[in-house]
């Protein structure tokens, strides 16, 4: 009697946990925006990851609470297309870029650590994320003749300075069937290598003849890529739809 007296009580016990849990509070704030230079999005790799291809891990913010004493971060992924979003609870944070992030450089502390931003979220807050790309794409066109997709754009060397300036690994065009379209996603793509490069005002790129889309469509998808030289993450121009 005694035995099923606790037993029913460790029930009774389990029971209420449960229902504890299930009433917890999740985050209702949206904290969204978009990285930007000058106003303008910085467009990068998408974060619509394959199955079985390389693409990399997207770029990401990172956030820390405050009140939690900066135990773990919360990595905020940016989207192709320059924005981010993501739910959070109301309190105070600090937003860093972590080394490594990006094709832009981050602020920097006197000590050479990445720079914060304080973040107070209490509902929902829209804010830009100001950063210093280390090249623009400007002015791209891209269009089919023959099912060979043709690219050119005009690289602008935003940062020039001895100390933190780099040169052009190479500029790639890159084809989907989708509009997630990248180094990572791609059927098709043509590179040209930074060092055979004349003018970086006038890059011309051209694919081979795409093979057939299974199932059939008479579009693809496509956009022009900068790998800058020691930079893991590549700058982009917006995917444009291409009718074949």
């Amino acid at each position: 009697m005694k035995i099923s007296i606790i037993y029913l009580f460790l029930l009774l016990l389990v029971g209420l946990t449960g229902c504890e849990l299930d009433n917890f509070e999740p985050p209702k704030s949206t904290f969204e925006g978009r990285l930007v230079y000058q106003g303008e999005p910085l467009l990068i790799q998408s974060a619509n990851v394959a199955v079985a291809n390389n693409s990399d891990f997207p770029v990401f913010l990172e956030l820390w609470q405050k009140a939690y004493n900066n135990r773990s971060s919360i990595r905020i992924p940016i989207k192709q297309d320059g924005t981010f979003s993501s739910l959070l609870f109301d309190g105070d944070y600090k937003l860093i870029v972590p080394n490594g992030q990006g094709p832009f450089l981050w602020k920097r502390t006197a000590a050479n650590t990445p720079d914060s931003l304080d973040i107070k979220i209490q509902g929902s807050k829209t804010m830009d994320i100001e950063v210093m790309p280390y090249y623009m794409l400007r002015n791209p066109k891209i269009s089919n003749n023959a099912r060979k997709i043709t690219g050119t754009v005009s690289l602008e060397k935003v940062i020039t300075d001895a100390a933190n300036g780099k040169t052009v690994e190479r500029v790639s065009l890159y084809v989907n069937k989708t509009q997630f379209v990248d180094a990572g996603n791609s059927l098709n793509k043509a590179d040209l290598a930074g060092a055979d490069i004349k003018d970086l005002a006038n890059v011309t790129l051209t694919t081979g003849e795409l093979p057939a889309l299974v199932p059939s469509q008479g579009y693809v998808f496509a956009r022009i890529g900068l790998k800058i030289t020691g930079v893991e993450d590549m700058i982009y121009t917006p995917v444009q739809k291409i009718t074949l």
